[in-house]
């Protein structure tokens, strides 16, 4: 059980998602003092990040608020798991050349460097992970920018193959890092659900963090998981059966 945590990040405010992640609990929970502001010009290189202390409020050290899960149905956009079935070689070559075009014409929209690695996810999606220097600034708060480019470059390629197939877009394995973190929360907060014999309530996440709670806990025959909310606040709850 962490109480109290000093924590690095590119602002303020992802400093303190980044603590809130580690200690498993929401932000109302928790006091934190900034001791450090990011240094300017940050994505351009050469700042220092900020640095904040992260504290449970008094009274606070058992009754740790742990996100829930949303519908199963909410996948990543445009994903579809049956898609390559029957494709050859040179036609998912096309698929991950469309993505990563869309993505250089996008990144340099954005005056951002970066290369791009391509990979086969374990359910033979294609994962385009965007790598280099400074690149925060496509993650977002929660990830929430990285959803955005998700949906673009998605609805990019879809339309000029005029097909749909499994193409996730990453920035420096972040999804991977924190697809490792959700599915660690889940199990916390499942384990608190049937020890506390009493639903467990997590922060508000994106459709991607949410479905990652939703399908660690789907095999778990001790809690169930729903989603509540609407969007951007939209959570996962975690019921003892």
């Amino acid at each position: 059980m962490i109480d109290e945590v000093t924590v690095e990040g590119p602002s303020v405010e992802e400093a303190i998602d980044s603590a809130l992640d580690q200690m498993g609990v929401q932000q109302d929970a928790v006091q934190f003092e900034v001791l450090a502001e990011p240094g300017r010009g940050l994505f351009k290189g050469g700042s220092a990040p900020a640095r904040v202390r992260v504290w449970l409020k008094p009274g606070m050290e058992f009754d740790r608020g742990v996100e829930s899960e949303d519908e199963l149905e909410e996948v990543q956009p445009d994903v579809d798991t049956d898609a390559s079935a029957g494709l050859t070689d040179e036609e998912l070559d096309a698929i991950a050349d469309a993505g990563a075009d869309a993505i250089r014409a996008i990144l340099s929209s954005l005056g951002v460097e970066g290369s791009i690695d391509e990979y086969e996810g374990d359910e033979g999606e294609i994962i385009l992970d965007i790598t280099g220097d400074d690149l925060a600034v496509l993650i977002g708060r929660h990830g929430r920018t990285l959803d955005a480019l998700q949906v673009i470059v998605s609805t990019i390629t879809n339309r000029k193959l005029d097909m749909r197939y499994p193409l996730v877009v990453d920035v420096s394995g972040y999804r991977h890092r924190r697809r490792l973190k959700l599915e660690e929360i889940a199990r916390g907060a499942a384990d608190r659900a049937v020890r506390q014999r009493r639903s467990v309530q997590l922060r508000p996440m994106s459709s991607f963090e949410r479905r990652v709670i939703h399908v660690v806990l789907r095999e778990d025959k001790r809690v169930s998981t729903e989603s509540e909310g609407a969007e951007p606040r939209r959570m996962v709850v975690v019921h003892p059966r």
